[in-house]
């Protein structure tokens, strides 16, 4: 495994106010920003904060110069690491308050995590708490621990060694991880627990989680607010999971016609549990409509109105009859206990209108009692919309990988939320900043259906400037919703900057594109430099289906990381499987961001073997150590080094990641040896979702 690598500061409070992610950050712009004698002094202080985004438009550089002035902190001539932390902070404070002291609640439902303003709200952490209590109760490791107090930090204790989050993944999207990868025993080391928080954030990057500003460290640590931020996620997924046409054909009962279907099929899940909830509303009298789940449930009168709807046989009139708010609220409550809906949270939350806790309340009401028909006819119309099992694999895909980046937009429907070219774009900005002119992009909501058009075709402009093959292909395909292409478009963005990663890591490149059959023959000679026969001709070879190649190929890169004892011969369907799922885990655990599928395995999905091994590769030449079989890694700043301990390193690795991917566009046509033209996961690798400036 690679050494653990984190920035330490003496300071422990000081330390713990940022997160490794934001630590590596800021160690390494204060690194480059050092003068010609190797430091940074106090004059210097101003110019260097104007450079980072979180000040940007917040001060001009006298001002900056004013607050550290006025600041209080004693500064030498030079100035170190720590000083820099403590006048970042003081500024940080005080462009809070210019702002209007702006206020950080836990993510439940938002893309990324922020961390100066460390507020948690207790109801959500007794909220996931009983969640947890009621899921992993059972669970034949887990129940020593369990149930959590909510009123300790009981949760933040037993989430340090990663097991809970690992299983609690498993809760939300089953099978997701192969339990026989995870390190499980009372006392872990800290490289073993490290293993298990890697496997964990590249896990729930492949269900959907956005961990961007998330490191193993903060997880082992036990941070409140980032532990508490991904919990979250993770639940909401598991609330969600089925409000879906094709999980609960059902929901047809909410549209009237075939192109109602259509646009319920294009709703994300949160849209689809509010049409339900209105739907209900309409049929029990209630006139408003509800738009959100906050403000609009505040007075209790809707979650009333539901329950008689959804439970008539407990109704009381003097739920609606009542003139208080708080009163009200108690009552809903008891009525929704009274149809074995848990009670996740309090009147006050209702009437506060705190968003993600009544979220998941009308999720939990929806699974209990959906009150939804089994109109045959409009159900088997729903079911003949649904895709194939092919194109869903590949949508899924590009959708996890497309979240796992961190843009502003999320994706919910992939081939629906890329039409306007928005989402295209932030994508091709984040990979390739500067690519963009984003004075000729409009920003959603789109009315006019020109500007889509002029999104996309700017879209494919950038495309055909990396060299993409898009020949005869103008932008309003891709409003126009071509599946074909828009899959065909992002394997070759994929593709494109997964070879990038390569090339920058290969020391001796000398600006030569690396092709799929340079990482054909880097696999092939791995797995033989450690004395094993196994060969691949290409990655269609159908001796791949075992898993063994692979397993051997992991065996190669990290030898502790493969346990032989649970390996299977691959040759039943069902040992091909036990071993393409231990596979999959196995290589999150080392660091590896994949979204392919044990079936992609199976069937010896071109695209996805080459991105597995792509990712393997990627991961090993990330390494300290060279060996005569791999190319050497890129040169990278180690600030600690703790010899005992040899983890997998963090999930977001240094910011400057994508910065450098300006090389020779050229030869980047696919190598029909090695690959074809269908992709059905996708990977993404370690320090490639991390934002190119996160201040």
């Amino acid at each position: 495994m690679s050494k653990f690598e984190g920035v330490i500061v003496s300071d422990q409070w000081l330390q713990s106010q940022f997160t490794q992610v934001e630590l590596r950050s800021l160690k390494s712009k204060f690194v480059n920003f050092k003068n010609q004698n190797g430091k940074v002094t106090f004059g210097d202080l101003s110019s260097l904060m104007m450079k980072l985004k979180a000040f940007v438009d917040t001060y001009n550089q006298d001002e900056i110069r004013g607050v550290l002035n006025e600041s209080g902190i004693d500064f030498a001539n030079d100035v170190d690491f720590e000083d820099f932390l403590k006048a970042y902070l003081n500024l940080r404070s005080e462009a809070t308050t210019k702002q209007g002291g702006k206020k950080h609640a836990s993510s439940f439902l938002k893309d990324t995590i922020t961390t100066l303003l460390h507020t948690i709200s207790q109801s959500e952490k007794a909220c996931y708490v009983a969640h947890i209590n009621s899921y992993l109760g059972d669970d034949p490791f887990l129940s020593q621990y369990l149930p959590l107090d909510p009123a300790t930090n009981g949760l933040f204790d037993l989430s340090k060694d990663g097991i809970l989050l690992c299983k609690l993944i498993n809760v939300a999207v089953p099978g997701t991880i192969d339990e026989r990868a995870i390190n499980m025993k009372r006392n872990l080391t800290l490289w073993e627990r490290n293993e298990n928080h890697t496997l964990c954030l590249n896990s729930a990057k492949a269900i959907g989680c956005t961990v961007v500003n998330i490191g193993t460290q903060d997880l082992v640590e036990g941070r409140p607010h980032l532990v508490l931020g991904l919990i979250s996620q993770i639940i909401k997924i598991q609330l969600l999971a089925d409000l879906s046409l094709k999980k609960t054909p059902q929901l047809v009962e909410l549209v009237d016609d075939s192109q109602d279907i259509e646009e319920l099929l294009n709703l994300s899940p949160e849209k689809v549990l509010l049409k339900w909830m209105n739907f209900h509303l309409q049929r029990g009298g209630y006139e408003k409509t509800v738009k959100n789940f906050s403000s609009d449930l505040k007075n209790g009168e809707a979650y009333a109105y539901l329950l008689n709807v959804l439970a008539p046989e407990h109704c009381n009139p003097s739920t609606l009859d009542t003139k208080d708010a708080n009163e009200r609220a108690t009552l809903v409550l008891e009525h929704a206990e009274k149809v074995g809906c848990k009670r996740y949270l309090n009147s006050r939350d209702i009437t506060e209108g705190t968003s993600n806790l009544n979220l998941a309340f009308v999720a939990q009401l929806f699974h209990h009692r959906s009150g939804l028909s089994t109109d045959t006819k409009k159900m088997s119309y729903a079911e003949m919309m649904t895709e194939d099992v092919q194109t869903c694999r590949e949508e899924r895909c590009f959708r996890m990988w497309i979240n796992s980046l961190g843009i502003s937009t999320r994706v919910n429907n992939l081939f629906e939320d890329v039409r306007n070219g928005w989402v295209l774009l932030e994508v091709l900005d984040k990979i390739f900043p500067g690519t963009v002119n984003w004075k000729q992009a409009t920003r959603p909501p789109i009315r006019m259906p020109f500007r889509k058009v002029e999104n996309c075709n700017q879209v494919i402009k950038v495309s055909k400037q990396l060299k993409f093959s898009l020949v005869n292909v103008a932008g309003n395909d891709i409003v126009q919703g071509n599946k074909k292409l828009i899959l065909a478009l992002l394997w070759q963005l994929m593709r494109f900057t997964m070879l990038q990663l390569l090339k920058n890591l290969r020391s001796h490149s000398q600006g030569k594109e690396i092709s799929d059959a340079d990482i054909l023959k880097w696999a092939n000679r791995k797995v033989n430099s450690i004395g094993r026969t196994s060969h691949i001709q290409s990655f269609k070879d159908k001796s791949i289906s075992s898993g063994l190649f692979f397993l051997e190929l992991l065996s190669a890169v990290e030898p502790r990381v493969v346990n032989w004892n649970l390996v299977t011969k691959g040759q039943s369907v069902d040992e091909k499987k036990l071993n393409a799922t231990y596979i999959i885990s196995v290589a999150r655990k080392l660091g590896c961001s994949i979204y392919l599928l044990p079936e992609d395995i199976m069937e010896v999905n071109q695209k996805m073997i080459l991105t597995l091994a792509a990712s393997i590769m990627y991961w090993s030449l990330q390494q300290q150590t060279e060996d005569p079989d791999s190319f050497s890694p890129a040169s990278t700043v180690t600030d600690v080094t703790t010899p005992e301990a040899s983890p997998a390193p963090s999930v977001c690795g240094d910011d400057e990641t994508y910065s450098s991917l300006n090389g020779d566009f050229s030869n980047l046509s696919v190598d029909d040896a090695t690959s074809d033209t269908t992709v059905s996961s996708q990977l993404e690798f370690d320090g490639g979702v991390v934002e190119d400036e996160i201040f």
